[in-house]
């Protein structure tokens, strides 16, 4: 898409999952982009390979809940670059577990990642795109941002805040040059789902029960910047994500009972003798 080509793109969270993808299509379409990852060792592999075949790359070390880190982040980009065109708000993990066994330190470290993050990143991008009067930014919310999934509480409230954080940020950037868009896809096959962190239950046996098939990567990938490169308020995708957010606010009653379905199937599956505890893959 030549829309990318020679722009300066930030991508936190990119040394791995869907973040891994945006920034090799990214530097396919000629785009210069920045792997900002916690991450630094993977984030300048992937910034070789990507420079190695041609692109430009570069690795930035960025902790997504530590304000500073991201307004340096920021800053010495547009400062290297003159600009900054594109900030990809990326970086996210979950938890799963019914909420009276999650602890709370393992709630807030959600919403510190996936909700403060992209509020960090969205502040310091959207000051530099208003001073330079254009810009996008692009932030990473969920189909469970449009609508409630029991067992993912933490998950949801950070990216129901998402959802509202860059709607608002979209129609006040309007008249600065400032375009945000907000990814709410659902399933996608990444460490975060394949790995995914659990209380007191398998996490393959939740893997193993979700009911539709997983989007791969790259195919996630190219819808994302297809969407983006139009300027799509909310990108969601696969169908099924625009069906439940439909039957969430239109027909409440049959989306409580996909609702009840889920927490009752998790329950089956809870193993409420092991305690509050983590899965083991879960604290690798």
């Amino acid at each position: 898409m030549h829309v990318f080509k020679d722009k300066v793109c930030i991508v936190t969270g990119s040394a791995s999952g869907i973040g891994l993808e945006i920034v090799k299509q990214l530097s396919e379409y000629g785009a210069t982009v920045i792997i900002a990852d916690v991450n630094m060792e993977e984030a300048i592999k992937v910034a070789k390979e990507i420079n190695d075949r041609g692109g430009k790359a570069e690795a930035a070390y960025v902790d997504v809940t530590d304000s500073g880190s991201v307004e340096a982040l920021v800053n010495g980009a547009a400062d290297r670059y003159g600009r900054l065109d594109y900030m990809f708000n990326n970086a996210g993990i979950t938890v799963i577990g019914d909420f009276r066994d999650l602890p709370l330190a393992e709630i807030k470290k959600v919403l510190d990642i996936n909700l403060n993050g992209v509020l960090h990143g969205s502040h310091y991008a959207y000051q530099v795109m208003a001073r330079q009067g254009f810009g996008h930014i692009v932030n990473t919310a969920s189909g469970y941002g449009l609508t409630p999934g029991p067992t993912h509480s933490p998950y949801v409230t950070s990216k129901f805040g998402v959802v509202g954080l860059s709607e608002c940020l979209r129609y006040e950037g309007a008249d600065l040059g400032i375009k945000v868009s907000t990814v709410c896809p659902g399933y996608i096959r990444t460490s975060l789902v394949e790995n995914v962190r659990t209380y007191n239950a398998d996490p393959k046996e939740i893997v193993s029960g979700i009911p539709v098939k997983l989007v791969e990567p790259d195919n996630a990938v190219r819808i994302i910047l297809r969407e983006v490169s139009r300027n799509r308020a909310i990108i969601k995708f696969p169908s099924y994500v625009g069906v439940l957010t439909f039957l969430y606010r239109f027909m409440p009653s049959l989306f409580k009972r996909h609702a009840l379905k889920e927490i009752r199937r998790f329950r089956s599956i809870r193993n409420a003798g092991a305690g509050k505890k983590l899965s083991e893959e879960a604290q690798v």
